[in-house]
């Protein structure tokens, strides 16, 4: 189970104006369940992403990317569940364009005014005649307030659906933001999430925007990992309707500032429900460093603390063999660090201890004390390194025996 998240109730995921969508079941690798989801967007629509870093990219992934650069109005967004359609060559990619067309011609729009997105196992070839097949009931499900059931179609080894929504009051307009995310394993990513949609009637000019989607995916999704794990089919991808009135072109503009601030909150709660879902996860780990030259230094201890297998499973057994932690920040590639200035504290609500520090145990610490705070579901792991004034967070969780056998039963 999700480590103290609940999936948002159908009414507090507040409709987008200029967003529809709709979802079916297609039979892409399973039978009975929701494996389809197809969005509408009005004229007038602003769309921008940001996709894995993955060389082995999938064939949506190429396809999302050419349609965006090419400058079109994108008016629809595809999505597919069971078959990633990654590592499928000239045909995934000819299945991808066959998509595109399929959707055009449901809604009568330009193929490369879709943009198509995959999930699931890789190296498999998407039966894109079932995809087609379900689109037209995709298309007759399309609506406003369709956001609660396509967080769920848009699962796979997820146990729960992930989705944020808020209004907030900008420039005396009243602005919503909702966003859907899917992403339990194979969470490291270069960019964003496995998959992750997020839409504000705010009006955003495209380069604004561009620049907006990359900031918020490096503010939340870029902070978190499961396992280490970089997906071929990562993507994140933002819409603006600007039909609630706010226009905002440029960053200094009045107001802009809240609304970054309330898209990066929707993102960052996104992002950590990924984490919270982790596949097997029972525990939720925040790692905070500060004290770095700089925040790529930071992130840096923070991800040799968040991957390491080690320290993970030691938290799944509660065991306070904190050295590991330690070994961590020693290997994360800082090649002058001082380690009699690195203080560590590990804590959970209202209780932190020092763990660490002048190059090895603290004085103070008791080995009971790191066992009660590692039995806590939320657990902040704190770092100060004691060469500057930059800090970064990193999301993680444990690693449970129950993050092998899903993996290990994931194709059957």
């Amino acid at each position: 189970m999700p480590v103290n998240y609940v999936t948002p109730a159908p009414e507090a995921l507040f409709p987008v104006a200029g967003v529809r969508l709709g979802v079916a079941e297609a039979g892409i690798r399973k039978a009975n369940r929701r494996d389809l989801t197809l969005m509408a967007l009005d004229a007038g629509c602003t769309v921008a992403g940001v996709f894995t870093e993955n060389r082995f990219c999938a064939a949506p992934v190429q396809v999302c990317r050419r349609h965006l650069a090419g400058g079109n109005e994108i008016r629809a967004l595809v999505i597919n569940t069971g078959v990633a359609n990654a590592g499928t060559g000239e045909p995934g990619m000819q299945a991808a364009q066959k998509t595109c067309a399929a959707v055009g011609k449901v809604l009568g729009i330009a193929d490369t005014q879709v943009l198509p997105f995959s999930t699931g196992v890789i190296l498999e070839p998407l039966p894109v005649d079932r995809l087609v097949a379900g689109l037209p009931a995709a298309a007759a499900d399309l609506k406003a307030d369709n956001w609660h059931a396509t967080a769920h179609a848009i699962m796979t080894t997820d146990t729960i659906a992930k989705a944020a929504s808020r209004r907030v009051q900008i420039n005396g307009k009243v602005v919503t933001i909702t966003g859907i995310s899917k992403g339990a394993g194979m969470i490291k990513p270069n960019m964003a999430t496995m998959l992750g949609y997020l839409a504000t009637d705010a009006g955003i000019a495209q380069p604004l925007l561009a620049a907006l989607v990359r900031e918020a995916a490096d503010e939340s999704f870029n902070c978190i990992t499961v396992d280490g794990d970089t997906s071929t089919n990562d993507s994140f991808v933002m819409i603006a309707t600007g039909q609630s009135g706010a226009l905002f072109a440029d960053a200094a503009d009045a107001g802009y500032a809240e609304l970054r601030q309330a898209i990066v909150d929707v993102a960052r709660e996104l992002a950590q429900a990924i984490v919270r879902d982790g596949e097997g996860a029972t525990k939720f780990i925040t790692v905070a460093v500060g004290g770095g030259k700089d925040r790529d230094e930071s992130r840096k201890v923070g991800y040799a603390i968040g991957h390491s297998p080690l320290v993970k499973t030691a938290f799944f057994a509660s065991d306070p063999n904190l050295g590991r932690i330690l070994a961590a920040i020693g290997y994360a590639g800082i090649v002058d660090l001082d380690v009699d200035l690195v203080r560590v504290w590990l804590g959970s609500e209202g209780d932190e201890v020092l763990v660490a520090e002048k190059g090895g145990r603290a004085a103070s610490y008791r080995e009971e004390d790191g066992s009660r705070i590692m039995k806590s579901a939320e657990i902040t792991v704190r770092v100060d390194l004691g060469r500057g004034a930059a800090a970064a967070n990193i999301y993680t969780c444990d690693f449970s025996y129950d993050y092998v056998k899903i993996n290990a039963d994931y194709r059957s």
